[in-house]
């Protein structure tokens, strides 16, 4: 005869166990939401603004954007700008920056008197430039000194010389930032590297080529992407300079703004602005990350 077993007694069921936060999210989470207050909820009224009127959504501020007629020369005068502008600047502050390392004397004057402009506003800084630019600025004045003839640099009918004034302003004025974040990188690579390639044979252009350019890469990357999105933003110095006769996007907006008394069309151009920034800032993070480092793919 069999024998039953004894019955088991009931599992008890445990009572489900509450989730808790991770301390690291409770860190950032005033962060996080003090930088959507400050940042998100300005770019949603943006876009409400570009696209939505009294009846609801609307493309008629792109529209009256796009066929502005100072639009696409002001499109045209920033991207020649940017183009022109950035590879110039890096090749200044690289080559300052170096100067700088090799210790010459009096570095630290040096440094200081390239770093001023940075303390200066933008509007500052090309009131600065036009008493040189002006009709009876310094230019003019130091040529006829010579006994040469003086120009009419600034003259609305002469875009080329309008736009060399622009790029000396602004490489004066921006340069420094470059010049910082690149002797910061600097700092941070030895100086045992360069010596070894010297001690291979390797000529200045070599090392500068193959084991300072790399190193300096992530400094590189940084000042890249913050030089050309405020490059986008360059207005005050072509404004005290040319005033209208050389537009640029971030003028357009503040032309719309003010003087048209338009802010749904500036919105319009203040979100072209916004995205060709985001966009520029993706191409450089995955044209220049290191392809044994993780991140955008």
């Amino acid at each position: 005869m069999a024998v039953e077993a004894p019955p088991t007694p009931a599992a008890t069921v445990a009572p489900p166990r509450r989730r808790r936060i991770p301390p690291a999210v409770l860190l950032i989470a005033p962060s996080v939401i003090f930088m959507a207050l400050l940042l998100g909820w300005p770019v949603i009224q943006g876009v409400l603004q570009a696209f939505r009127d009294e009846q609801g959504f609307t493309l008629e501020f792109v529209n009256r954007m796009v066929q502005d007629p100072y639009f696409w020369p002001a499109v045209r005068n920033t991207l020649l700008l940017i183009v022109v502008m950035i590879p110039l600047q890096f090749a200044l502050a690289i080559a300052m920056a170096l100067m700088l390392r090799s210790n010459p004397r009096l570095h630290k004057v040096h440094f200081f008197v390239w770093a001023i402009p940075l303390a200066l506003s933008d509007l500052a800084a090309g009131l600065v430039w036009l008493s040189i630019f002006n009709d009876r600025g310094y230019l003019n004045s130091a040529l006829s000194w010579f006994g040469l003839q003086g120009a009419s640099w600034l003259a609305y009918d002469n875009q080329t010389s309008m736009f060399i004034c622009v790029l000396i302003a602004e490489l004066w004025r921006a340069t420094s930032l470059v010049l910082i974040i690149v002797v910061a990188g600097l700092q941070g690579i030895p100086k045992d590297y360069d010596e070894a390639a010297q001690v291979f044979g390797a000529t200045f252009w070599q090392r500068l080529r193959h084991v300072t350019l790399p190193l300096l890469k992530p400094s590189l990357q940084v000042a890249l992407i913050l030089r050309t999105i405020l490059a986008f933003q360059t207005f005050a110095v072509a404004q005290a300079l040319t005033g209208q006769n050389f537009p640029l996007v971030v003028g357009e907006t503040y032309r719309w703004y003010t003087g048209l008394q338009n802010p749904n069309v500036a919105a319009a151009l203040a979100l072209v602005i916004l995205v060709v920034s985001m966009l520029t800032s993706v191409f450089y993070l995955r044209a220049l990350r290191d392809k044994n480092q993780g991140g955008l793919r």
